[in-house]
């Protein structure tokens, strides 16, 4: 067994076993991802990407809440001149993660309790296979603060979601359940707090023993499970000048405050 983790970071990486983790640690904010936490899942990438020994990866979080989306206070600062260099440089440093996440060479698995949204769902779609806890709320997100999606947003939701299933959440703003999700074929399976990160383990269980096996097997997925009618890293592109847009009419000061959280009421989506 090999293990070691890296300590005192707003992102904890540690290798186990032939599974890498990721686990975002910025509770105070919901786990909103900053340019630090940005940089240090680039860094992640980077080295799951070199490792061979490395046969999958597990992206989780502390706390009660997976990831709130981007820090807001970085959202803010880009609306104040949403066409500069350093607003661009911004949005592209959180954006590029999930492309990065999306692309690794081995299978990957998001476990998503409490909640993800905006760019916390961007990241969790990211991945491979997405588990959730049956109350979890997925939200776009975007719409209700008042900015277009970013991040690939809709190509991210077109990966599993038919085409109006993907217009209800990410267009029209509904949030899904974790029970939701799983009905609709956005998320794998729901499972209970306490057993949701063995569950993934679980899942990753012959990555993690043959590495180089999956790593094959993951790259002929990915070759034949597609093409989209718009790459990802186009669509990041295609909704970069109208989020940027959606900020500076927004401005600085309209982060001040916040709409409040959604909740969901599973009974209403039942058909």
């Amino acid at each position: 067994m090999t293990s070691h983790a890296d300590v005192q970071a707003p992102v904890q990486v540690a290798v186990t076993d032939g599974v890498a983790h990721l686990t975002l640690d910025n509770p105070g904010r919901k786990n909103a991802i900053s340019l630090g936490m940005a940089r240090l899942i680039e860094e992640f990438c980077v080295r799951v990407e070199d490792d061979e020994s490395i046969g999958g990866v597990v992206i989780d979080a502390v706390g009660d809440y997976f990831c709130s989306g981007a820090d807001t206070r970085d959202l803010a600062a880009s609306s104040s001149d949403p066409a500069s260099t350093e607003a661009l440089r911004r949005t592209s440093a959180v954006y590029d993660t999930f492309v990065r996440i999306g692309s690794l060479p081995v299978p990957t698995v998001s476990v998503v309790v409490g909640g993800a949204v905006g760019a916390g769902l961007n990241l969790a779609l990211a991945t491979d296979v997405l588990l959730v806890t049956p109350d979890a709320v997925l939200d776009s997100g975007f719409l209700a603060r008042g900015i277009h999606p970013g991040g690939g947003h809709y190509s991210l939701l077109g990966r599993t979601l038919n085409r109006q299933q993907a217009m209800v959440l990410g267009v029209l703003g509904v949030p899904l359940s974790g029970t939701e999700a799983v009905r609709l074929g956005l998320a794998w399976n729901t499972y209970p707090d306490s057993t949701i990160r063995t569950e993934a383990a679980a899942l990753l269980k012959l990555a993690a023993r043959d590495p180089d096996l999956a790593r094959r097997a993951k790259r002929s997925a990915d070759l034949e499970l597609g093409p989209h009618a718009t790459t990802w890293p186009a669509a990041v592109e295609l909704e970069r000048g109208v989020q940027m847009w959606s900020l500076g009419r927004k401005s600085e000061s309209g982060w001040k405050t916040h709409p409040p959280r959604p909740t969901v009421d599973a009974s209403a989506h039942t058909h």
